[in-house]
């Protein structure tokens, strides 16, 4: 029999592979995440029946691939060692609202397989639909899948393997939390590009500041300061205002929009500054490639004079341009 073979993308390591059992919630997670899906809307989906393969351009050209859980990839009808030689992560999906025993010696045997085919290959697991548990129970399952995930790997000989592991919903952004970090995997610029962001907080007085893909809400790099879930939340619904406000206005050269202003190639660029009520500022500035900066101010630079208010965010301003001259550098002529 002729080897089947799933769709795969070319040559390349930007490859999300998205697996788990049926009904897990692999096409739900896709759809709401880089679909903006509403998460109610899932509810209606056909269960997947065959190999899908998606390509999303943003800072890097990114593939996202769903296997159905109902197939065996290790039948000789499939050129399984092709397909986990051409992937950069691997994603399994764990339903923590179901039995999940069969599921983690489903998920064993695919890392024996894929490690041993691709010892590069990044493994993350989603503990996934979280949102009905307790957080208790959610601490308790997330310890109790792990454990046996090292144990697994322990007895098939698969010492020293890296397994990361989130818990999500797709009613919340920790959906959004995991697959920024899953997507930063495949960056190879990613330390210099958390370089670059700790010079601009350090040198303008910035709190905490991400570059987003604006579509799907991943932030693709943050500086080295730790992520509070909170901010980001923030932060992403900030480009959704912005977006909607902008929307509003109907693009007049006589009229000052402040939500757009002119680049330097006569383009309009989307920029955005909102003065929170606990006197925090939020700052958006669209850089290159679908992506848009987005920084937390801290209180104090924006308290007292206005005339100072003014001075410290035209110095952000001037950073952060700064920031995008130097990313379309490092970017636009290797991509």
């Amino acid at each position: 029999m002729e080897a089947t073979i799933v769709p795969h993308p070319k040559d390349t390591n930007a490859t999300i592979l998205l697996m788990g059992l049926r009904r897990s919630g692999k096409s739900s997670i896709c759809k709401v995440v880089f679909h903006n899906m509403q998460p109610l809307d899932t509810l209606y989906l056909e269960s997947t029946s065959k190999p899908t393969n998606e390509q999303f351009s943003s800072l890097i050209d990114l593939s996202v691939m769903e296997l159905p859980g109902q197939l065996n990839y290790f039948e000789p009808n499939y050129d399984s060692e092709r397909l986990f030689s051409s992937v950069g992560v691997l994603v399994y999906v764990i339903d923590s609202q179901d039995e999940y025993l069969n599921a983690l010696t489903n998920l064993s045997m695919i890392i024996d397989f894929a490690y041993r085919v691709n010892p590069k290959i990044n493994i993350e697991v989603l503990i996934h639909k979280v949102d009905g548990l307790s957080e208790d129970y959610r601490m308790d399952a997330q310890q109790d899948i792990m454990q046996r995930t090292g144990d697994e790997l322990l007895d098939l000989g698969l010492e020293g393997v890296s397994v990361s592991f989130y818990l999500t919903s797709i009613f919340d952004h920790s959906v959004y939390e995991a697959f920024s970090r899953i997507v930063q995997r495949l960056i190879p610029e990613l330390p210099s590009l958390e370089h670059m962001l700790d010079n601009l907080v350090q040198h303008s007085s910035i709190d905490k500041v991400f570059l987003f893909d604006v579509n799907s809400k991943i932030y693709v790099a943050t500086d080295s300061s730790p992520v509070d879930i909170q901010t980001y939340e923030v932060c992403a619904e900030f480009i959704d205002i912005t977006i909607d406000l902008d929307d509003l206005y109907i693009e007049n050269d006589q009229n000052n929009n402040k939500n757009g202003v002119k680049g330097a190639n006569g383009i309009k660029e989307l920029r955005s500054v909102s003065h929170l009520s606990n006197g925090s500022t939020l700052y958006l500035k669209q850089m290159i490639r679908g992506l848009a900066l987005v920084a937390l101010i801290r209180n104090e630079n924006f308290n007292g004079a206005s005339a100072d208010s003014e001075k410290s965010l035209t110095i952000i301003e001037y950073n952060v341009d700064l920031f995008k001259q130097a990313l379309v550098k490092m970017w636009i002529p290797k991509h």
